[in-house]
């Protein structure tokens, strides 16, 4: 997998090339054995503001109508507790199963493994490239430090 490395002030990172990304730090991929569904994860930088998650639960069925911005279930770590957003329109195509044998993996390997849910859809137009994407970390982190919140 191509990746493009990051790094700024105490964190670095490596993002998957051809993935897409939304300013609330998910990433997309489409499933290449399934095209129209879509792999959504969080990014290394979520992942790093969230620890190890223990939990991860899911509001929305299976076949289910969701929109981006919809709140469609929560993930439980050690440091904090966060609800899950939708990244894109479609249908629910469901939650990874691998988190219900160990969360861990969504840290340990987030742009593989680790992904929360899938959608039957397409990403908005607005969808960042991972370019773009390192542009808003840049901007986000700045701000973050900016205010004492990130070391």
């Amino acid at each position: 997998m191509e990746t493009v490395r990051y790094k700024h002030a105490h964190f670095s990172a490596r993002f998957p090339a051809h993935y897409l990304y939304v300013p609330s730090h998910y990433w997309l991929a489409e499933i290449e054995e399934s095209p129209g569904t879509w792999r959504v994860g969080f990014t290394k930088f979520a992942t790093r503001m969230l620890g190890e998650l223990v939990d991860a639960e899911w509001k929305i069925p299976t076949g289910g109508a969701v929109s981006p911005g919809q709140d469609i279930g929560y993930v439980e770590g050690f440091k904090a507790a966060s609800d899950v957003f939708c990244a894109l329109p479609g249908s629910f195509a469901g939650g990874n199963p691998a988190l219900d044998v160990d969360a861990c993996i969504v840290r340990s390997s987030p742009y593989v493994d680790g992904w929360l849910y899938s959608v039957n859809g397409a990403p908005h137009d607005d969808a960042l490239d991972v370019h773009s994407y390192i542009e808003l970390l840049d901007k986000t982190i700045n701000t973050m430090q900016a205010s004492g919140a990130y070391d």
